[in-house]
């Protein structure tokens, strides 16, 4: 593929790592964010220490304040933005540009009020003139891996083909690679739906439960978000791939999930506002907990992890009794769906 110009938006950790696999595979890369400081440091330093303290990256990679600069001459706009500004940002990349370009996002959530998929959200702020279809870049994917060049398979979905296809090939390298997919309802609601089952996995940890409580609630906790995710549209397959159950896996085991990190701190009886702060970063999983208890509440889903941590995150349930009771109480058949 030849060289292009890739404007990624949020400099946070997974835009930054992604950032880098682009500059990687020699495209011209401009990091757009609102922070002076840490548009400053990427740009005299090469580092952007707020997530990773020992990484100097290569100095091509620019970052700017201004987002006209940042879209103008882009082939492609990465969003990888916080789920609750996504739409506020959208509205401002209408109003600055001026050609037609590759729409992609690596955001994981849904909006809360509107319950919307992020794909949706930029479909409709953002003019169809001015853009192909989304793309969803999501999958199996810790940005401190990444950073240091792991081995990273995820997953580039989108209703046309060939924007999937180019999104692959521009990606793509010898350590990161993308699968393409039509199914966009069901790869964006798996990397959504996912983090609260991470928070579910690591408040069992953090309650001091083991190897056979995390299989129990992240295998259940699949069957829950492929019946939700079914029954908004998505095909059951998408949560068996790398999107679905190899995002799960990642984000419900390791430490390097903020919503792991976060559901242990909760096992573990701490506070939830105490937690938010002391991570530093968005822990996706609180807010799509809410959002996606009201939609299972609204649609007569089956959800009983995903209740679970929604009483004990909004209704101040305690966390243990609240998970126990879920796992002791769900006598169902394996493979029932609804």
């Amino acid at each position: 593929m030849s060289k292009q110009k890739i404007a990624v938006l949020g400099p946070g950790s997974w835009g930054t790592a992604l950032a880098q696999v682009l500059n990687d595979n020699g495209h011209e890369v401009c990091l757009w964010g609102n922070l002076p400081e840490q548009i400053e440091e990427l740009n005299s330093q090469h580092k952007n220490t707020l997530y990773f303290k020992d990484i100097v990256l290569d100095d091509k990679i620019k970052a700017t304040l201004d987002l006209e600069e940042a879209l103008r001459d882009a082939d492609a706009v990465l969003f990888v933005v916080p789920t609750k500004v996504t739409r506020l940002v959208a509205k401002q990349v209408a109003e600055c540009l001026e050609h037609k370009v590759i729409m992609m996002h690596a955001s994981k959530g849904l909006e809360p009020g509107t319950h919307e998929r992020l794909s949706v959200i930029l479909e409709e702020e953002i003019p169809s003139d001015l853009r192909s279809d989304i793309v969803v870049v999501s999958g199996p994917s810790h940005a401190e891996e990444t950073i240091v060049r792991d081995i990273t398979l995820i997953t580039a979905a989108s209703k046309d083909l060939e924007a999937a296809k180019y999104v692959q090939k521009l990606f793509s390298n010898s350590y990161f690679r993308l699968y393409t997919n039509t199914d966009v309802i069901g790869v964006e609601t798996a990397g959504a739906l996912k983090n609260i089952i991470a928070v579910g996995a690591g408040a069992l940890h953090g309650l001091g439960y083991g190897d056979n409580a995390k299989a129990a609630v992240i295998t259940r906790g699949l069957a829950e978000i492929t019946r939700l995710g079914v029954k908004l549209g998505a095909d059951p397959l998408t949560y068996s791939g790398l999107s679905g159950v190899g995002d799960l896996i990642v984000t419900g085991t390791s430490v390097h999930s903020r919503n792991w990190r976060a559901g242990d701190a909760l096992g573990r009886g701490e506070k939830l506002e105490d937690i938010e702060r002391n991570m530093g970063m968005v822990i996706e999983g609180i807010s799509t907990t809410k959002v996606a208890y009201e939609i299972s509440q609204e649609l007569g889903v089956y959800m009983p992890i995903t209740t679970a941590i929604y009483k004990a995150i909004y209704e101040g349930a305690d966390v243990k009794e609240s998970i126990l009771g879920m796992m002791s109480n769900e006598f169902r058949s394996e493979n029932e769906w609804h």
